[in-house]
């Protein structure tokens, strides 16, 4: 061809990584191929050729080109059984293959389109034409690629939550039996007056109700025991930890979707409502649910009604819910984090479970439980636990509440190796000693300030801010060597309390130490 290649309007179309895309050009003729690849070199792309149609398949397989221009007539394969073939392997099927033809005809056109081509260009070539179609066609692919990577990272990720919802209704059929108030240990006054509060919300089957306790005090323990109040419970019990649940998933994930609704969705999925159909919804950290998702939380509590992402139709679900929260849901409400309206319908009734601190008398009782537990687990008799060690596990306050408890009498019995528990086997996470003992600062006086025992957490940020100027939940989380939760519960106590003053807001949030008022 005479006419010369225009300068681009735009950059050469880049493949996948930022490097230039990669073009086959698939011809019989040589002078074709200069033709070819005088006008697409200039542009910036990587050029490939192939003589014949078993050539091109070979290449196409090692070298993974973005697109393939390929000759109609060739001798031997022509270029229809050729596209037909690159369709037919999966390393090659999505290639955008566009034909190239000195037969204009409808019936060749069709034809091209039938074994998989994208587009054509005919003899002789229209450069400008032919960079046109190259670039679109490659752009078209590189979406397509892209989309097909996201859906197939979101195939997985639906596929991996259907595996956990399958293990979680696993394990509630087989640990049914203990979930009930039977299985709740404790016989400590403040424990047995949060039994009486589970005993007495059981009866009343459709009232919603919000647990109340730090991290770690059992609160899924507690909805399990409400929602077991029945021997064999009509429903599931679903708990769903709204913390962890991703933003781009959640309507999803709570209201379901139908096959179809977007990409990756290969067929219909019930949400967290449906499954608990008849049941219990468990909504663990109900503070921390995004306010767009609490509007719509709302509105299915209200009418009892769901609409799966896609569908048209309504669905009934009938179920109670049950929310638990470290937090105070009150203060959030003042300051726009919460919904008050959701706040009501969730709290029908308020149940408050006391932190171990608060229930010594269960100490024992838990540490004996837990040793008979994990000793059945491992296949030994359960040891002895001395009166040292008793004495060493009343002097700690328990950060981390029955689950910190838990994980100590565990390391302690892997530690002695079944022998009889010792203090030397008991590892907290902070010194546990004879000033231990936590101080509740009681009701503070109008001005005045609250006091927290030395070695409380509480005391501990407070000793941190004489040497710093302020302290954020990360600080705080790797001063206690707690978690998110425990460092964000404490950080709010103290500026409830007056003690703290916090500057931005969420976790990002800074705590400085209030000045005195003069």
């Amino acid at each position: 061809m005479n006419a010369s290649p225009p300068t681009p309007a735009e950059p050469p179309t880049e493949s996948e990584g930022g490097k230039s895309a990669r073009i086959l050009i698939v011809d019989d003729v040589p002078a074709n191929l200069n033709v070819l690849g005088d006008a697409l070199e200039p542009e910036g792309y990587e050029i490939l050729v192939a003589r014949s149609g078993e050539a091109a398949l070979d290449s196409a397989q090692r070298n993974r080109p973005d697109l393939i221009l390929l000759d109609v007539m060739m001798p031997g394969m022509d270029g229809f059984e050729t596209c037909r073939r690159l369709k037919a392997m999966e390393a090659t099927r999505h290639i955008p293959v566009i034909f190239v033809t000195a037969r204009d005809e409808t019936r060749s056109v069709l034809e091209g389109f039938e074994v998989g081509g994208v587009d054509y260009v005919a003899k002789p070539l229209q450069t400008k034409e032919l960079l046109t179609r190259v670039r679109t066609h490659l752009r078209v692919h590189r979406l397509a690629e892209e989309l097909r990577r996201k859906n197939q990272e979101l195939q997985a990720e639906i596929d991996q939550r259907r595996r956990a919802e399958e293990q979680v209704s696993v394990l509630t059929r087989r640990e049914a039996d203990a979930w009930g108030v039977s299985g709740l240990i404790g016989q400590s006054e403040p424990f047995r007056r949060t039994l009486e509060q589970v005993q007495k919300v059981q009866r009343f089957r459709t009232t919603n109700v919000v647990i109340v306790g730090e991290s770690g005090t059992g609160k899924e323990l507690i909805a399990r025991a409400i929602h077991y109040a029945d021997p064999i419970p009509k429903g599931a019990f679903v708990p769903v930890n709204c913390a962890a649940i991703p933003r781009d998933l959640a309507e999803s994930s709570f209201f379901g979707h139908v096959k179809g609704a977007f990409s990756g969705a290969t067929c219909d999925h019930k949400g967290f409502f449906e499954q608990a159909q008849d049941g219990t919804l468990f909504l663990d950290e109900i503070g921390d649910m995004p306010l767009e998702l609490q509007v719509k939380l709302l509105r299915v509590l209200e009418d009892g009604k769901v609409v799966p992402v896609g569908a048209v139709k309504e669905r009934q679900v009938t179920l109670r819910v049950l929310a638990g929260t470290n937090v105070d849901l009150q203060a959030d409400i003042e300051r726009g984090r919460f919904r008050q309206e959701l706040y009501y319908r969730l709290a029908g009734f308020t149940l408050e479970v006391p932190p171990l601190r608060e229930r010594r008398d269960d100490l024992e009782l838990l540490s004996r439980h837990f040793l008979r537990k994990f000793s059945s687990e491992m296949g030994m008799p359960p040891p002895e636990l001395t009166p040292q060690a008793l004495e060493l596990l009343d002097r700690y306050d328990y950060p981390g509440n029955v689950r910190e408890l838990k994980n100590l009498i565990e390391r302690a019995l892997i530690e002695s190796g079944g022998g009889a528990i010792t203090p030397e086997h008991l590892h907290f996470t902070r010194p546990a000693g004879g000033g231990n003992k936590p101080v509740s600062p009681g009701v503070a006086m109008p001005g005045s300030r609250p006091r927290f025992a030395e070695s409380s957490d509480e005391a501990r940020i407070l000793a941190h801010l004489e040497q710093h100027e302020s302290i954020n939940n990360s600080e705080c989380r790797d001063l206690l060597g707690v978690g998110l939760h425990r460092a964000c519960y404490l950080l709010r106590k103290l500026h409830r309390a007056g003690v703290l003053q916090r500057h931005h807001s969420r976790r990002s949030a800074q705590y400085v130490r209030s000045r005195p008022e003069s």
